[in-house]
């Protein structure tokens, strides 16, 4: 089952479920063009991966870490499935990342890898987008990465099993792939990263670890239309302006 968090056209907040042509709640259906989609669970903060996919850390002529690369992103960098998402003007370079996100079901500390799993809730749909002028001038990459709606999320909460172990990850602009790749790539597994971010921070219910992107980044324009697909999950769509 797909979950999916949505407003009414009453406003009200639900939680629901995702349906080829529609959400619902109780026994009420809705198509999309009713609903507003919201992103699919509220964190208090996303922990973000860096170069973990060894294609990705060579176009940007980066080293391979020895250990995960973290950075956080703030509630404010939410936007949703649907949104027209506005980047920051005067940028040479914002870039898209497709990426697996994972969502965190039970305060976590000190947690193995061998029992992470057991504190996943499920997997989305992420978009990392990068302000890479000011990230390449900067060490803890706040203006960067951590901009209003710099993390597209969504556009549903896939339960673990619903997602194969070699799952793809695929990003289009405007119809044409830009990324494409199997999270079976990436160089820290979920447990290993769940591991070694609850050494150092609490993870609340809620809370996102986004698991880096694959090769294949590239600019964003004004008016490009953002497709990223995870396998078992489903497609998290977006627009963008660059004022």
């Amino acid at each position: 089952m797909h979950r999916v968090r949505f407003r009414d056209p009453a406003g009200s907040v639900r939680d629901g479920q995702w349906h080829d042509d529609g959400v619902s709640f109780a026994d009420r259906t809705y198509s999309l063009d009713e609903v507003d989609v919201l992103p699919p669970c509220e964190p208090t903060k996303l922990v973000c991966i860096g170069r973990n996919y060894a294609e990705h850390a060579d176009e940007m002529d980066n080293d391979l870490p020895d250990r995960p690369l973290l950075f956080l992103k703030p509630p404010n960098a939410l936007a949703s499935h649907g949104d027209t998402v506005t980047v920051p003007e005067g940028k040479e370079r914002i870039d898209w990342e497709a990426e697996l996100a994972v969502v965190i079901g039970a305060q976590a500390r000190d947690v193995d890898a061998e029992d992470a799993m057991d504190y996943v809730a499920g997997y989305t749909c992420m978009n990392d987008i990068s302000n890479r002028d000011d990230q390449n001038e900067e060490q803890n990459w706040v203006r960067g990465k951590a901009f209003d709606n710099s993390a597209p999320l969504g556009p549903v909460l896939a339960t673990p099993d619903e997602v194969p172990d070699d799952a793809a990850v695929e990003l289009r602009v405007n119809g044409e792939t830009k990324q494409s790749s199997t999270i079976e790539h990436m160089i820290f597994s979920i447990p290993e990263l769940i591991e070694e971010i609850t050494a150092y921070v609490t993870l609340e219910p809620g809370d996102v670890i986004s698991t880096g992107t694959p090769a294949g980044v590239g600019a964003l324009s004004d008016g490009d239309s953002v497709e990223v697909e995870v396998e078992g999950v489903g497609v998290l769509e977006h627009d963008v302006r660059v004022p």
